[in-house]
């Protein structure tokens, strides 16, 4: 006899890309200290004083490079979001108002910071359903954003799961080559569920002449189910640019759209996504008014059942009144806080690493898990692997003992990227932000504890976006906002310091 042990698929092998330079200084302050010894030579063949008065400075301005925190930050950076946060602060950024009794032009109440200045048209797709397009002019950027209702994981066989997950990364394999795809980012909004969409359902169907036991127990199903029960949304948002140096008009980059939507929608069903579909402008406006007040939910599915639609438009999304602060974003009706991946999970992980992430939290009113990639070409990816498979075998030769042996466990993770690159596999650079949102700002500390054990449970390491909570709060909307887009430094010279 013979017995057969059932393997459950298990996943990880996610590298944080290697740092160029000596050490923690990173490329320009290799160069830094270099230059910096040849400018030293030179002068001591002058004066040794010259020399110390020139090291001096050199190794105070260097100093600071070589002292980073957990997510690589160093302190010229930490200086830099400080100073900027005392900037908003003075001029009174952090501060929005909207609406009719504002200053504003129009006297809408237009979506604050990053969203402000965005546009939002419509198109139909090739089966004429309607599409909504957020236009980003500062950088020329177009977003659609895509609804899905996925299958979840429960009972369903791990072999299934192992082909979901397959057909996954062939999806995101796939946005490497689509034309002008800047990136992308899957967000999984969950809620306490209102039980509005439950009650039109079943209370028009119960009819007059019903037993009058039967329409107490469906009465009472109405009425308790949402206490026990939650809302789940997952939306793909995808953000094309325009190449540089050439002009298109928004109406063919529209059409151009239209054309690709039904291929992303057939790879996210394939995956797993279940009913796909793509948003119209004013669902997207709907999700977002609801996102910055969640007291309104409930009133926005009941105009969507009752009339089929709300009639809100893009430029009416916003808050009324939103104030920033070091830790926090009050918004109308309620209070949110962003955290940041810093470190994904080590190791091999299984399916299931965040559905505890995912799932709604208790004490809270909205929570959003938004993960962000950045697809590499393939000839970008090739020079990255090669390069990482390099560097590993380096330092497996040179190092002794525990660093050895954790060098030999680098070379290993390094050979199996490059074998599955090389097979057709795509490598994307990916992240995670995670909001939550509450009523009142005492209840903020409450749901932190929560997310805390939630991230411990599911191995990832994330710190909260201080004096950064009104642009973190953004890249969690389903509109389309990548951070690496929006920086002053390009992300090449970023990954330099």
């Amino acid at each position: 006899m013979s017995t057969e042990s059932a393997t459950h698929p298990t996943y990880g092998n996610w590298r944080r890309p290697r740092r160029p330079g000596l050490g923690p200084l990173g490329l320009v302050g290799t160069f830094g200290v270099f230059g910096g010894l040849v400018i030293v030579l030179l002068a001591s063949l002058v004066s040794l004083f010259l020399a110390l008065f020139i090291l001096v400075p050199l190794v105070i301005a260097l100093a600071p490079l070589t002292i980073r925190t957990q997510d690589g930050r160093n302190i010229y950076q930490l200086i830099t979001l400080r100073i900027g946060w005392r900037n908003r602060k003075a001029k009174g950024s952090h501060l929005y108002v909207s609406g009719p009794l504002s200053s504003r032009p129009g006297g809408r109440f237009r979506p604050p910071g990053l969203l402000n200045k965005v546009t939002s048209t419509e198109g139909r797709d090739a089966y004429d359903r309607p599409f909504g397009v957020l236009h980003h002019p500062t950088r020329n950027l177009y977003t659609i954003v895509l609804g899905c209702d996925p299958d979840g994981g429960s009972l369903v066989d791990p072999d299934q799961v192992d082909v979901w997950v397959a057909l996954w990364g062939e999806w995101l394999a796939r946005l490497a080559h689509e034309p002008g795809l800047r990136g992308a980012s899957v967000i999984v909004e969950t809620a306490p569920d209102p039980g509005t969409t439950l009650a039109h359902e079943v209370l028009p169907r119960i009819r007059e002449d019903a037993p009058a036991a039967a329409r107490a127990v469906m009465e009472e199903v109405v009425e308790r189910y949402p206490h026990a029960s939650s809302e789940m949304h997952t939306y793909v948002t995808l953000t094309y640019g325009v190449p540089a140096g050439q002009r298109r008009k928004k109406d063919d980059v529209i059409a151009d759209l239209a054309i690709r939507i039904p291929g992303l929608l057939s790879g996210l069903i394939s995956a797993g996504g279940g009913a796909a579909y793509p948003l119209s402008a004013e669902r997207i406006a709907e999700v977002v008014r609801v996102a910055y007040d969640p007291a309104v939910a409930a009133d926005v599915l009941n105009a969507r059942a009752e009339h089929g639609g709300t009639g809100l438009e893009w430029e009416d999304a916003g808050p009324a009144a939103a104030v920033e602060t070091v830790g926090s974003y009050q918004h109308d009706s309620g209070v949110s806080r962003t955290w940041l991946l810093t470190l994904a999970p080590r190791g091999t992980v299984r399916s299931s690493v965040l559905r505890g992430l995912l799932e709604a939290a208790p004490g809270t009113r909205r929570k959003r898990v938004a993960l962000l990639y950045r697809p590499i070409d393939a000839a970008t990816s090739a020079r990255i692997v090669e390069s990482d498979r390099r560097s590993a075998q380096f330092m497996a030769t040179s190092g002794k003992g525990m660093v050895q042996a954790r060098a030999a466990s680098e070379v290993r993770a390094a050979e199996q990227t490059a074998a599955e690159e090389a097979a057709g596999a795509g490598l994307v650079e990916f992240s995670l932000m995670l909001t939550v949102t509450v009523d009142e700002m005492s209840e903020l500390a409450d749901a932190s504890v929560a997310i805390r054990n939630l991230t411990a449970a599911s191995r990832v390491m994330m710190r909260p976006a201080d004096r950064m909570q009104a642009a973190a709060f953004s890249c969690t909307l389903p509109a389309g906002i990548l951070p690496w887009e929006q920086t002053l430094i390009p992300h090449e010279i970023q990954e330099a310091l």
